[in-house]
């Protein structure tokens, strides 16, 4: 019996970033893979996650994430990533989540950085607002100095739905943040594309989203 869908947003509601990441590094003849990689090594704390957790500022995100970057073999700066973050919508996903938003109680849990909050000069064109209205709860890790992976975040999120975990669907497009959730005893989705995971919504909730 399902009571709440729980959604990530960028990658999922959005297109993924990292399609912005492989342009910008063909552009740039740097290799490729290299922003990936940097967020990925030591990725409970390099500058991505203190950035993510609101423990340091722009300016030292885009120094760190440099330095980070650098020794993986090339050189990017961290204010150079941030315009490549903002996806674009998936209509076909929104149009999902308003017809989950009918039925079952809905919550977004986003990674973001202080610099792409939802009430900052980049963070408006990031969450449209018609799109987060559709949520009965937001958490930015960037506002709480938590982030995904972070157990407690998905605990925090299914207190202030007040569903039981068992009952929850969780949307995540990186495999690392559904394993909390899944072991919490959620059902979990990795959104590849919208069909896959709309298709695999359908079944955890019984409802037609298309």
């Amino acid at each position: 019996m399902i009571e709440a869908v729980i959604w990530d947003f960028g990658g999922v509601l959005t297109t993924s970033p990292f399609e912005a990441f492989a342009r910008y590094e063909a552009e740039r003849g740097i290799p490729a893979d290299i922003i990936r990689r940097t967020n990925a090594a030591n990725h409970l704390e390099n500058a991505w996650a203190k950035f993510e957790r609101a423990e340091i500022d722009i300016d030292a995100f885009d120094e760190l994430f440099a330095a980070e970057s650098r020794a993986l073999g090339a050189e990017v700066r961290g204010k150079d990533v941030l315009p490549l973050l903002s996806g674009d919508l998936r209509p076909e996903m929104v149009e999902a989540l308003k017809r989950i938003k009918a039925t079952f109680k809905t919550g977004c849990i986003t990674n973001n950085l202080p610099a792409n909050a939802i009430g900052s000069h980049s963070g408006r064109t990031l969450y449209v607002a018609e799109v987060m209205a559709l949520f009965d709860h937001v958490i930015e890790s960037a506002k709480i100095g938590l982030r995904k992976p972070d157990p407690r975040i998905y605990r925090m999120m299914v207190e202030t739905l007040g569903v039981n975990p068992k009952h929850c669907v969780y949307l995540d497009d990186l495999g690392v943040n559904l394993k909390p959730a899944r072991e919490m005893g959620m059902t979990t989705i990795k959104v590849l594309n919208a069909a896959q995971a709309i298709g695999e919504l359908e079944a955890a909730t019984g409802l037609t989203l298309r």
